[in-house]
């Protein structure tokens, strides 16, 4: 494996991390809101979208940050306003916490958690408590309606999103994401290692309920309850204006590319090709180079992942409260009891 000849402070370091980070969250969400919000819908309601800022509208996303940046930062007179400017803060902040387990290439990571599927689980949750922060102390009904939609939605699905990542982990034999990459990579499938292992062939259900649980942490519709306009005048968020209403803009976009990059890594095979293809045998053997082409990889992975999100998000209805829980406890959880029971059996056998 390529290493570093000269060593970096650990000033350095963390800098370089800090400014890593945000590259890592925030241009693909900006590329996010470009591609797929501005553009993609546009197509599909038959309009244009952002034209004139920018070539194509490209410089639209900058325009509408300086818009909010200018405006008044406003409070409810009866809000608890020390909570109230925590929560946007709270669920940007474990967007940017949920990035640092990505592996983007064979050295190309903020750390490496041998209990990374654990660490991005416990993390992911955290944001419940930002959209229960906010709509509680906003001192109002549809906020507060708003965030207690979203802590019922996101406790259901999020036991759904672990049972999910559970069959990866027993195939992998490991918690840690650079593992599992390097064993969908390396691995085989009936003996047949021709594309390596990539585990939405072997785990094609916990795939797709991984990917179901995101658009319901996303609060996307069809799992858009905690928002509805047409109900709650957007939920959790109404009373927030300017920068503190980008922050929650930001962090919707945001997380959506960086579950994305996590399903990419647990599914797709993260940032590598099968390695049987270069003649790598492990990825002490990767050479220096995909610390480069990896990123890119799993950047064109992420953006795949993220085009089914969006394309669910604007062509699905709105389940009702009932229909959404239903979904999770009755249909869910058990699909997803029995793929860890088939998966298990598997193992052994095999």
């Amino acid at each position: 494996m390529y290493q570093l000849a000269v060593e970096i402070p650990y000033w350095g370091q963390s800098i370089f991390r800090v400014v890593g980070g945000l590259v890592a969250v925030l241009l693909p969400a900006g590329g996010i809101v470009y591609l797929f919000l501005f553009k993609m819908m546009s197509f599909m309601q038959s309009r244009l979208g952002p034209m004139e800022a920018g070539p194509y509208g490209s410089m639209q996303l900058l325009a509408e940050v300086g818009k909010w940046l200018q405006k008044e930062d406003i409070q409810p007179d009866n809000a608890d306003k020390t909570i109230f400017k925590m929560a946007p803060v709270v669920v940007l902040l474990s967007t940017f916490l949920l990035v640092v387990v990505v592996p983007f290439g064979p050295d190309a990571f903020f750390t490496d958690l041998d209990a990374g599927v654990f660490y991005f689980l416990a993390v992911g949750s955290v944001s419940v408590l930002g959209i229960l922060m906010a709509g509680w102390s906003s001192a109002n009904k549809y906020s507060l309606l708003g965030g207690l939609r979203a802590a019922g939605q996101l406790i259901a699905y999020e036991l759904p999103m672990v049972l999910a990542t559970l069959g990866v982990v027993i195939q992998a034999g490991s918690m840690n994401l650079q593992t599992i990459v390097v064993a969908q990579n390396t691995g085989e499938i009936f003996g047949w290692g021709g594309l390596g292992n990539p585990f939405i062939l072997t785990q094609g259900v916990g795939f797709l309920i991984f990917m179901i649980a995101v658009q319901a942490e996303l609060t996307q519709p069809p799992f858009d309850m905690p928002i509805a306009e047409s109900e709650l005048v957007s939920g959790y968020m109404t009373e927030y204006s300017g920068f503190r209403f980008l922050m929650f803009f930001i962090a919707e976009f945001a997380t959506a590319g960086v579950f994305a990059f996590i399903a990419s890594v647990m599914f797709l095979g993260g940032w590598g090709v099968p390695f049987d293809w270069f003649g790598w045998q492990n990825i002490d053997d990767v050479d220096w180079w995909m610390n480069i082409v990896g990123p890119l990889i799993l950047t064109t992975k992420m953006f795949g992942l993220v085009l089914v999100i969006m394309w669910v998000r604007f062509s699905s209805p709105r389940f009702r409260e009932d229909q959404l829980q239903t979904f999770a406890w009755k249909f869910l959880i058990p699909l997803s009891l029995a793929n860890i029971a088939v998966t298990a059996i598997l193992k052994v056998v095999f």
